[in-house]
């Protein structure tokens, strides 16, 4: 999971709110330097605070993890073009992990108060002298300001860190990296570090992404960034030749892409259950009975859709298993591609559960609340008056007590279950299980939690399923279409529960498949023409 960001500023970083300088360039994630204020007229210690000059890692740390990668001092220097809060943030990490930086602005006197003490701000063209290595944090529109800088910058490492926004994204045919491969034909560019926002970087490793992304057309420049994102406490991954800069500048453009099938599916079924308790519990005693039930809508009527949107969207995490596998039965292989809409149904399968067990917890959250409504302290009234007029000095009712004692009780029970289904999806839980582990848990804890929240709804609904009152305006009770999937998707799993299916099945995940023969065509003058071998 991502570590959290302020909620004030869309890059998790605080900047005070000033217009972007016209001497001065934005950084690469499009925030605004803070200059607010004047180098001279400050000390340096007095300027940055004690944290931005703590090393951001310990020797200790490097020590103890393997996977980073200790600076020597004699490294060379690396230099960064830009003076933007991401570029503060690069600065701080790369002093943290034992770089010397010199950071190059247009105006060294007006940003120097920015940056650590340990950090050299000065001018770009001192700035791109001694650095082999030039990280190029600027908006795409201000590279072209760098092309005063081409004949310093020949044999240099550009590494690029831009992103650009979506509308600028779709309008582009080139990525930024290689348009500024083609303005600096005598450089090295390497695209690296966009993933990463500046409260990553500041954050470390252990609470932001660990993932650099790095795409380049030459080996060699690409194994010296990789080093620098070791040494900084980040992992690298190459993505391929500097073509694969489009598809990395479009990652942080991406949101919840896995989550949008699942979350028109979860709204879908809101929306009809919804639509379908309104019309059964509100509208038709309205027209019927002139019965005023509209102040159900907001909880009542909510709180009887959400459990139905959550068992439902349960069985649905476990359907397309039962399909899979019926198709590998019918099919006798498993070397056979499924359908396209299986195969994103089962890729799905995590976001449709948690989105379950979201909706699930706001149903135990709502029936918690019940007793703190007003109109569920006048019906208690009434049912007194009404009891004390009748006459009768004992209502109690034994079957109805075992029934919400046992219907609470599962309840809880199936919470409990999906509770774990959501943590082991977790990828720092499900990192730490085996596979066989997590197959446990998954689908055996799953299918029990699916289980349990069938024998809760039938708890719920008991004999009123079969009750001529119920029924209202020829609708069923809603538990009774809410049964109809994970009733087959248990059925179903009981089935390959039999012996001849259960092993057939193993069979045929284990490789085999069915009727796969060898044809051996013989001599003309052999006494049978063809012979068929059976495996």
């Amino acid at each position: 999971m991502k570590s959290m960001r302020p909620p004030d500023m869309p890059n998790g970083t605080q900047l005070r709110q000033k217009s972007c300088p016209t001497g001065e360039s934005c950084d690469s994630r499009g925030e605004v330097p803070q200059a607010d204020g004047c180098a001279s007229q400050q000390k340096p210690a007095e300027r940055m605070s004690g944290d931005m000059n703590k090393p951001l890692i310990s020797h200790q740390f490097l020590d103890s993890n393997p996977n980073l990668i200790q600076i020597s001092s004699q490294t060379q220097p690396v230099g960064i073009l830009g003076s933007g809060d991401f570029a503060r943030s690069l600065a701080t990490r790369l002093v943290g992990s034992g770089f010397d930086v010199i950071v190059g602005s247009r105006n060294p006197k007006r940003t120097a108060g920015l940056f650590p003490a340990a950090v050299q701000v000065t001018f770009q063209k001192e700035a791109v002298i001694t650095p082999e290595i030039i990280f190029v944090a600027m908006y795409r529109e201000h590279f072209s300001t760098l092309c005063g800088l081409s004949d310093l910058l020949v044999g240099k490492i550009l590494v690029d860190v831009s992103n650009s926004t979506e509308q600028e994204h779709l309008q582009q045919r080139e990525s930024n990296a290689e348009y500024l491969a083609s303005l600096f034909p005598t450089c090295t560019v390497v695209k690296a570090f966009n993933v990463l926002s500046a409260w990553a970087l500041q954050a470390g490793p252990r609470e932001g992404s660990k993932q650099v992304l790095i795409s380049g057309n030459h080996p060699e420049a690409k194994r010296k960034v990789s080093e620098i994102a070791r040494a900084m406490g980040f992992s690298s991954v190459d993505m391929g030749s500097l073509v694969a800069a489009r598809e990395i500048e479009a990652i942080p453009l991406r949101l919840l892409p896995e989550w949008k099938i699942p979350t028109i599916l979860g709204l879908g079924l809101l929306i009809f259950f919804y639509i379908y308790n309104f019309i059964r519990d509100v509208l038709y005693p309205y027209i019927q009975e002139h019965k005023n039930y509209f102040y159900k809508l907001p909880i009542f009527v909510v709180n009887t859709t959400l459990p139905c949107v959550a068992y439902v969207m349960l069985s649905l995490v476990y359907l397309p298993g039962v399909l899979a596998s019926f198709l590998q039965l019918h099919r006798g292989t498993k070397y056979r591609r499924f359908p396209d809409w299986l195969d994103h149904w089962l890729q799905h399968r995590k976001q449709i559960g948690l989105l379950s067990f979201f909706c699930a917890s706001l149903h135990a959250v709502y029936s918690f609340c019940r007793p703190m409504l007003r109109s569920h302290r006048y019906q208690l009234i009434n049912n007194a008056v009404k009891q004390v007029w009748a006459n009768k000095s004992n209502e109690w009712n034994e079957e109805e007590v075992w029934r919400m004692e046992i219907y609470i009780s599962l309840g809880i029970l199936a919470l409990g279950l999906m509770s774990l289904l959501a943590i082991t999806s977790l990828p720092s839980i499900s990192n730490s299980l085996n596979w066989r582990e997590f197959s446990f848990v998954q689908s055996t804890l799953g299918f029990l939690a699916l289980v349990v929240a069938t024998l809760h709804t039938l708890t719920y609904g008991w004999t009123r399923a079969f009750e001529e009152s119920s029924y209202k305006f020829y609708l069923p009770p809603t538990f009774t279409l809410t049964l109809l999937v994970p009733c087959m998707v248990i059925l179903a799993r009981g089935l390959f529960l039999l012996p001849c299916l259960h092993h057939r099945l193993a069979r045929i995940r284990r490789g085999w498949e069915k009727e796969t023969t060898v044809k051996f065509v013989l001599p003309t003058d052999y006494p049978y023409t063809e012979k068929t071998s059976r495996l």
